[in-house]
């Protein structure tokens, strides 16, 4: 089993959490949106949305997040067989479409320095324009790429876009935090597949500095946030990444990708 997977995508950061709570093995294929690397042909064949994750088993791909989980899970029942894992409650299953429901991207992208938004967004439709000459029987595919690039641009300039992002967010935060004023975790007393939805929103909110805006002021939320923050799987799949050298080296590497790849202009 392949994961095609980013450490700063937070969609990927869902997929692997249920991995490694689940304790199912993978082999790891890191893929950087950042640096164009979804794009290649070779991926864009696999996934033409270019989004990640993506997760394949023999010629079985998925890269729809929540299929994605509950096919890991279903692994992780038939690998046990001891009844030790249990699948997951309607309820579960409730809170990960609800938590699914909310989309980061306008939400990251409005609490990112504009001129370094702009930045990648230009030399990342410079890579889909070079592939698309690259690869021309997926010509209509790329032109779609590109055409979202432009209308995610536009749509950052709409308050109400953003408005209504920001919006359903507090919305899902406020439910969350009513529903830990009554048990420990998501769905109960447990860590479930539901936590695995919503850790890593906590995370991106805490990366962007926005910890104590969303995350500090709603007590229970804060609580669950330091207790997560505990597990191993969270400690393997964020805490690795967003903390200390990892963190810099990475951004470094990209960073200095970018740059060498506009001087050489080859995309």
């Amino acid at each position: 089993m392949q994961l095609y997977h980013h450490p700063f995508s937070l969609e990927s950061q869902k997929v692997r959490l249920a991995l490694e709570e689940r304790n199912v093995d993978y082999t790891s294929y890191h893929v950087n949106p950042v640096t164009g690397k979804n794009m290649d042909p070779s991926f864009f064949r696999m996934n033409p949305t270019a989004k990640l994750p993506v997760f394949q088993n023999g010629s079985h791909v998925i890269f729809n997040v929540i299929e994605i989980i509950q096919y890991i899970e279903r692994i992780a029942l038939v690998s046990s067989g001891s009844g030790i894992i249990t699948q997951s409650s309607k309820n579960v299953v409730e809170w990960m479409y609800k938590i699914q429901e909310w989309n980061s991207k306008f939400f990251t992208y409005s609490h990112i320095p504009e001129k370094h938004y702009i930045s990648v967004s230009k030399f990342l439709r410079r890579v889909i324009i070079a592939r698309m000459s690259e690869a021309p029987d997926l010509a209509t595919a790329y032109h779609t790429k590109l055409k979202e690039a432009y209308e995610t641009e536009e749509k950052l300039r709409d308050p109400q876009v953003l408005q209504r992002s920001e919006q359903h967010l507090v919305m899902l935060l406020d439910e969350a935090e009513t529903q830990l004023e009554e048990t420990l975790y998501l769905a109960g007393d447990e860590f479930t597949l539901a936590d695995v939805m919503l850790v890593p929103i906590l995370a991106r909110l805490a990366v962007l500095g926005l910890e104590n805006t969303y995350i500090s002021g709603r007590p229970k939320l804060a609580e669950y946030w330091t207790l997560v923050q505990q597990r191993p799987s969270y400690k393997n799949v964020i805490g690795k990444y967003f903390h200390g050298w990892r963190r810099r080296k990475m951004l470094l590497k990209t960073w200095c990708v970018i740059r060498m790849r506009c001087v050489l202009k080859r995309y």
